[in-house]
C-alpha cells in the first residue's frame, strides 16, 4: 500500500515527473490495474457497443474522495485504487484564487455542511479531450472505405489515411491471441493514441478486452519500433455517460455508497453522509487535425506502397496515454465508427 500526498498523486497522473523511480514504477503498475479493471467491468455490461471512460478522471476523483474517509470506507477507497492519499495541505494556485485544500482535523461541533439534510453527496465527473496530431491526417486523402462490424455486416465510414514513421509492434496474449499496436503522437508527443487491433480478421475483439493485462501494457512501451507504415483509421467520435454506482461497489467500494455503513466523517460530523451517486461524462472527438471536421470529404485515389499497413477497418481498442508515466487518461473501444449514441 503506497501512502502519498494528494500532490505526489497529481504529480505523477498528470506531469512529466515523479517523486521517485521506484514510486514512479510502483504508481504506474496500480493505475494500469485500476485502469483495467474499470474498463472491463463497463465493457461487460455493454456488449458490441462503443465505449469510453477515463480511468485518470475516476481515480483522482476516488483520491479527493479518500481525504474525507474513515474507517472501512476508507480502508474499500484504498485497497481499490492501491494507495492512500495522505491528508498533508496541498496550496492552490491560480490568478483569481489561492488557498488550501486540506483533509485534515476533524470537523468542530460549530460546522454545519452547507447542503441541506436530505442532500447526500454524488460524486462530477465531466471529461472531453481534443489533441492535434504531431503530423496530420491530410483530409483530402480519408475516403468513405468498409468496416466490418462484429455482427459480420460491412458498413462505409470516412477512413482516415497517412504514410508516416510511427511505433508499432506485434504481441500475444497468454492465451496466445496476437494482436497489433500503433502508437499515433498527439503535438508535442507528451500524449499519445494507442491503437489495439486482433491479428486476425476473424477474432472478435471480446477476448482481447478480457485477456489484456498491466504487464501487457508494459511491454508495449519496450516492444514497440519505429516503422514506416500506411495508416488506415476511420474518423470517429462518442461520448459515454455512466452512473458509477453499479460499478464502484462491483470492485470493492460499497460502503461509500450505503447510508447505514458510510464513514465521511472527516467532512462532517452529521451521521448518515454517504455517496449517492457517482456520475462519468465522457466524450472524445478522433478527426484529421485533432478538431471538428467541417465539411464532407472528396474521394481520391491512393498511391500503392511497400510500407507494411495498419488498416482499422475492424472493431479496436484505443488508449490515450500519457507518454512519461504511462497513465491511462482515456481507454475504450470503437466498435462502429458512425454511431454518435451515448
Amino acid at each position: 500500500m503506497y501512502r502519498l500526498p494528494l500532490s505526489s498523486l497529481l504529480l505523477f497522473l498528470l506531469v512529466d515527473r515523479t517523486p521517485a523511480d521506484s514510486l514512479q514504477e510502483g504508481m504506474r503498475d496500480l493505475h494500469s490495474r485500476f485502469s483495467l479493471s474499470l474498463y472491463q467491468s463497463l465493457s461487460s455490461g455493454l456488449n458490441q457497443t462503443n465505449l469510453i471512460v477515463s480511468p485518470l478522471s475516476v481515480a483522482l476523483s476516488l483520491g479527493l474522495l479518500q481525504l474525507g474517509a474513515r474507517g472501512n470506507t476508507l480502508t474499500q477507497l484504498e485497497e481499490t485504487l492501491g494507495y492512500n492519499v495522505q491528508d498533508e495541505p496541498w496550496p492552490l494556485s491560480g490568478s483569481s484564487s489561492s488557498g488550501e485544500l486540506s483533509g485534515s482535523g476533524d470537523p468542530q461541533p460549530s460546522d454545519s455542511p452547507w447542503w441541506p439534510s436530505w442532500v447526500q453527496m454524488a460524486l462530477m465527473n465531466t471529461v472531453s479531450f481534443r489533441g492535434a496530431w504531431q503530423k496530420q491526417f491530410v483530409f483530402t486523402h480519408t475516403q468513405n472505405l468498409p468496416f466490418l462490424l462484429s455482427n459480420g455486416t460491412t458498413i462505409k465510414v470516412p477512413m482516415m489515411h497517412q504514410a508516416s514513421d510511427v511505433r508499432f509492434g506485434q504481441f500475444r496474449t497468454g492465451a496466445e491471441q496476437r494482436y497489433t499496436v500503433l502508437e499515433l503522437p498527439y503535438l508535442g508527443q507528451s500524449l499519445s493514441l494507442q491503437l489495439v487491433l486482433p491479428s486476425d480478421r476473424r477474432s472478435p475483439l471480446g477476448p482481447l478486452e478480457e485477456q489484456l493485462g498491466p504487464r501487457h501494457i508494459w511491454s508495449w512501451d519496450a516492444g514497440l519500433r519505429k516503422t514506416r507504415m500506411d495508416i488506415f483509421i476511420p474518423r470517429f467520435k462518442m461520448q459515454n455517460r455512466f452512473n458509477l454506482k453499479s460499478v464502484l461497489p462491483v470492485m470493492g467500494i460499497s460502503d461509500a455508497f450505503n447510508p447505514t455503513t458510510a464513514d465521511f466523517s472527516r467532512i462532517s460530523a452529521e451521521e448518515g453522509l454517504y455517496v449517492s451517486d457517482a456520475f462519468h461524462d465522457v466524450r472524445i472527438e478522433v478527426t484529421e487535425d485533432g478538431t471538428k471536421a467541417a465539411a464532407a470529404t472528396a474521394m481520391v485515389l491512393l498511391k500503392r506502397s511497400r510500407a507494411p499497413v495498419f488498416k482499422a477497418d475492424r472493431p479496436f481498442l484505443f488508449l490515450l496515454r500519457h507518454s512519461k508515466t504511462g497513465s491511462i487518461l482515456f481507454m475504450g473501444r470503437v466498435m462502429n465508427p458512425v454511431d454518435q449514441s451515448s
